[in-house]
């Protein structure tokens, strides 16, 4: 019978795995949030400039 115990012990994840990690985190990503907040910032800018007219 598999002892996990024991074999989460000798796990070592591969540097591969930690490199892709890393290199994914540290990227700049565009998200729907960060759409969201722009549109919502775009929508009101363009409400305040009828708002002058």
């Amino acid at each position: 019978m598999i002892n996990f115990e024991e074999e989460l012990k000798k796990f070592h994840p591969s540097l591969e795995v930690e490199d892709a990690e890393e290199a994914i985190y540290n990227q700049d990503m565009t998200d729907m949030a960060d759409i969201l907040v722009k549109m919502l910032k775009e929508t009101s800018e363009e409400e305040e400039y009828e708002y002058e007219e």
